[in-house]
């Protein structure tokens, strides 16, 4: 008969413990997933806050200088063209006063209203809400 052996093999303890951390360390928990999510989300959501505002004056500003310049060209066409009538964005291009691979339309997409009496030249866009005669008409 074989004696029995009650030490504990010092090869085998460590190699349970490092197996044990090794498997602890291999994954992440689903409250470590959750934290990083949320962590996240509130990065988009802090930038989305700082951004939006920021988009709505470009597009303003954008379209307030596409309007100057529909204004300069269009006395250009005046000039050239004494007796006609107010030009639209497409006569403009079509003349060769506006650049036709540019936008002709403000920056919701919308035709800009273009009136002439005599010598004044007015270009107006409706603004965001799409409706002239509104405080966010821009002129």
């Amino acid at each position: 008969m074989k004696p029995k052996n009650n030490t504990l093999s010092l090869s085998t303890a460590p190699l349970s413990l490092t197996a044990l951390r090794r498997r602890r360390e291999e994954g992440m928990t689903l409250v470590e997933i959750m934290i990083v999510v949320i962590i996240m989300a509130l990065i988009a959501t802090a930038v989305g806050v700082a951004v939006l505002p920021r988009l709505k004056k470009a597009r303003e500003d954008s379209t307030r200088t596409d309007a100057q310049s529909i204004r300069s060209a269009v006395v250009m066409y005046i000039s050239e063209n004494p007796s006609g009538s107010c030009p639209s964005t497409q006569d403009l291009a079509e003349g060769g006063f506006l650049d036709a691979n540019k936008r002709l339309s403000d920056a919701w997409d919308r035709d800009f209203q273009i009136e002439c009496e005599g010598d004044n030249v007015s270009v107006a866009s409706s603004g965001a809400d799409g409706q002239f005669g509104t405080e966010d008409d821009i002129n």
